[in-house]
C-alpha cells in the first residue's frame, strides 16, 4: 500500500524490570533537561526580558489581544508565547521559571510527539533512544530554558508534522484501524497545531511544512497523498485557530499588518535590515554545535546513512519525509538575509529521529567505524580536561576558573560519548550500559549552579543589579544607565518594573546614573555634575552616581558623597537623597 519502515520495526524484548529502569531513566532525562534550573540565571539577552514584560502586562491588564511593551503596542512577534507565559504567571506567579515554562513544556511535547512517531514507524528501541539523545543536546536544553518564541514555534511544527505523517499514511501497519477512523482527527489536529505555530512566529509556519511535504511528494511521486494535507477540514481547523487573533489585533491596531507582516517577516527574510547577516553555510555549524555532545555520532550517522542508502537510491518514505523536512529547513533559512541560531530549531527533532534510527539500526551492523570515530574524538576530549585544570593564568582568576569549568564540561561530554560507543547489540533484555551515556549530562545539569559561576564574573542579567538598587532604595523612575548591554538594560527594566532609560548627555535630567566604571565626568557635562564618591554595588560591580545641576550643589544640596561615610546633603547609607525617596 505505502512504503514505510513498519516491515523492519524493531521488536521489544525487554523484561518488566528493564522496562521500569528505562522508564526511570527517561523520566529523569526529560525532567532534568527541560524543567530543572529554569531560574538558574535571570532573564538574559534582548528578547527574554521584553517577552516576559509583555506577558506580565497581558496578565495584569487583562488585554490578551494587543502585546504591549512599556505600555505601547509591540508587534515584532505573534501572541502564543505571551499567552503561555501570562497563563504561567497566573498559575505560578511572576518568576523567571514561569516565564520560561512555556518553552520547556513545548520541548517536552515535541519530544514526546517525535518519540511516538519513532515508535510507530521504527519501533520501541528507536523511540527509547530518541527520548535519551534528543533532550540531552545543547540546543534542546538551551532553547527549552529560554523565554523566547523559538521553542513554542518548533514544538507546534513538530507535532503538526507528526499528524501530517499520519495523514500521509506513514504510520500505518497491519494493526492500524481503517483510514477513515484516524484521518479526520489527524486533519483537525494538523490544522490546529499549524495554527498554533502561526500564532507562535507567523507565516513561516505555513512555508516550512508546505515546502517539506512538497519536496517529499516530488521525490516519492505521491502527490495525491501530499495534497490530502490541504483537505478543507485541515484548512478550517487552521483558520479557526490562527485567524481570530490576527483579525482582532488588526482591527484594534491599524498598523499591525505593516509592522508585523511587512517589516518583521518579509523585510527580515529578504533584506539585511535587522543586521543578522551570516554566511550561507551558517546553519551547518550551528546544527553541529546544537547536537553536542552527540555531534560525532551525528556526523557518523549522516555520512554512513547516506553511503548506505546511496546504492538503493531511496530510503523509506517515512525516513525520506524527515530528510526532506531537514533539508528544506536548512535551505529556506540559509537563503534568508537574516540568520539567528534559533531559526534551525524546527529541524532538530527530525535530526534527532534520524540520529536515533541510525544508532539503533546501523551501529550493531557496522559499529567498528562508529566506535573508531567516537573513541578518536572522545579520548582526546577527556585527556584535555586535566590539562585545563592544571593551567595557571597568573593573577587572572576568572580565566583560570573558566578553564576549570571548561575542563569539567569536556570531561563529562567525553565520558558520555565513551559510554555511547559501548553499544553492540540491536536488542537487549535489560538496561544496556550504552543507555547510561546520558548520566554524565544529567550530572552536569544537576551541578550547573556550581559550574555557572566559573564562567560568569557577574550576573549577565539585570536581576542582581535590580536587587541592589532596591536595597539602596534608588528610585527606578530616576535611574539612567550608560554603556550597559542592551539585553541587560531590558532585563533591569523588567525586574524594576520600570523602563530604564539610557543617559542622554544632550537632554540631561536630575537623577541617578548607573555605569560600570569610574568616573562619570566624561558622561555628565556642565552645568550638570555627579557625585565624586559613588555608591558601589558590590555584587554586580556597577556604580551609582547622583546627578544634579551645579547650582543645586552650590545651594547646599550636595551629592558628592553618595557612597562615602560622610552622608552630607541628606544622603543616607543606602545612597539615596532622603528628600527624593519614593514610598514603596
Amino acid at each position: 500500500m505505502t512504503q514505510t519502515d513498519n516491515s523492519s520495526r524493531d521488536g521489544d524484548s525487554l523484561s518488566m524490570a528493564a522496562r521500569a529502569l528505562w522508564l526511570v531513566l527517561i523520566i529523569a532525562t526529560l525532567y532534568l533537561c527541560y524543567f530543572h534550573n529554569l531560574s538558574a540565571i535571570g532573564l538574559v539577552g534582548p528578547d527574554e526580558p521584553r517577552y516576559a514584560w509583555i506577558a506580565r502586562e497581558m496578565h495584569e491588564s487583562g488585554d490578551w489581544v494587543t502585546p504591549r511593551l512599556y505600555g505601547k503596542p509591540w508587534f515584532e512577534k505573534p501572541v502564543l508565547l505571551y499567552w503561555g507565559a501570562a497563563l504561567s504567571f497566573k498559575l505560578f506567579g511572576v518568576t523567571d521559571a514561569a516565564a520560561r515554562f512555556p518553552s520547556a513544556f513545548a520541548a517536552l511535547l515535541a519530544t514526546l510527539a517525535m518519540a511516538w512517531l519513532a515508535w510507530r514507524v521504527y519501533g520501541p528501541w528507536t523511540a527509547r533512544w530518541l527520548l535519551l539523545l534528543l533532550p540531552t543536546t545543547v540546543g534542546m536544553i538551551g532553547f527549552s530554558h529560554a523565554a523566547a518564541t523559538d521553542m513554542p514555534f518548533a514544538g507546534a511544527l513538530t507535532i503538526a508534522l507528526v499528524f501530517a505523517a499520519i495523514i500521509l499514511g506513514l504510520t500505518r501497519n497491519q494493526q492500524s484501524p481503517p483510514v477513515q477512523r484516524t484521518t479526520w482527527l489527524a486533519l483537525i489536529f494538523f490544522g490546529f497545531f499549524l495554527g498554533l505555530a502561526t500564532l507562535a512566529k507567523g507565516p513561516a509556519a505555513i512555508v516550512l511544512p508546505g515546502g517539506g511535504v512538497l519536496l517529499w511528494a516530488a521525490l516519492t511521486r505521491r502527490w495525491r497523498d501530499a495534497f490530502r494535507c490541504l483537505h478543507p477540514v485541515a484548512i478550517a481547523s487552521f483558520c479557526l485557530t490562527a485567524l481570530p487573533w490576527y483579525i482582532l489585533c488588526s482591527r484594534r491596531n491599524p498598523d499591525f499588518f505593516r509592522i508585523f507582516i511587512i517589516e518583521h517577516n518579509f523585510k527580515r527574510y529578504l533584506t539585511p535590515e535587522f543586521q543578522h547577516i551570516q554566511p550561507c553555510w551558517f546553519f551547518v555549524p550551528v546544527l553541529l554545535i546544537a547536537f553536542a555532545p552527540w555531534t560525532l555520532a551525528l556526523v557518523w550517522s549522516a555520512l554512513h546513512g547516506a553511503l548506505r542508502v546511496w546504492p538503493q537510491r531511496r530510503p523509506s518514505d517515512a525516513t525520506l519525509l524527515a530528510v526532506c523536512w531537514v533539508i528544506f529547513c536548512l535551505v529556506f533559512f540559509s537563503i534568508s538575509k537574516s540568520k539567528l541560531p534559533g531559526y534551525i530549531l524546527p529541524a532538530m527533532p527530525l535530526v534527532g529521529l534520524l540520529l536515533s534510527r541510525a544508532y539503533v539500526r546501523l551501529v550493531p551492523q557496522e559499529g567498528w567505524t562508529f566506535r573508531l570515530l567516537i573513541l578518536g574524538g572522545a579520548i582526546p576530549i577527556v585527556l584535555v580536561a586535566p590539562v585545563l585544570w592544571s593551567l595557571h593564568f597568573g593573577a587572572n582568576r576568572f580565566t583560570a576558573s573558566a578553564a576549570t569549568g571548561a575542563g569539567w564540561i569536556m570531561l563529562l561530554f567525553g565520558l558520555a560519548n565513551l559510554v555511547l560507543a559501548a553499544k553492540k547489540n540491536a536488542k537487549q533484555t535489560t538496561l544496556a550500559l550504552s543507555s547510561l551515556c546520558v548520566v554524565p549530562i544529567l550530572a552536569l545539569l544537576l551541578f550547573f549552579n556550581h559550574l555557572a559561576p566559573l564562567f560568569l564574573r557577574y550576573d549577565p542579567s539585570g536581576k542582581t543589579i535590580a536587587q541592589e538598587l532596591r536595597a539602596a532604595q534608588i528610585p527606578p523612575e530616576q535611574t539612567f544607565v550608560t554603556a550597559m548591554p542592551r539585553g541587560q538594560q531590558f532585563s533591569l527594566s523588567f525586574y524594576l518594573r520600570n523602563e530604564i532609560q539610557s543617559w542622554d548627555s544632550d537632554q540631561p535630567k536630575e537623577g541617578y546614573l548607573l555605569q560600570s566604571s569610574k568616573p562619570c565626568r566624561f558622561v555628565v557635562k556642565p552645568p550638570w555634575t555627579c557625585s565624586t564618591d559613588p555608591l558601589e554595588l558590590q555584587t554586580s560591580g556597577w556604580f551609582v552616581y547622583k546627578v544634579q545641576r551645579e547650582d543645586s550643589v552650590s545651594n547646599g544640596v550636595d551629592g558628592s558623597t553618595l557612597g562615602g561615610s560622610s552622608l552630607g546633603g541628606g544622603l543616607d547609607r543606602g545612597g539615596l537623597d532622603t528628600r527624593d525617596r519614593q514610598p514603596r
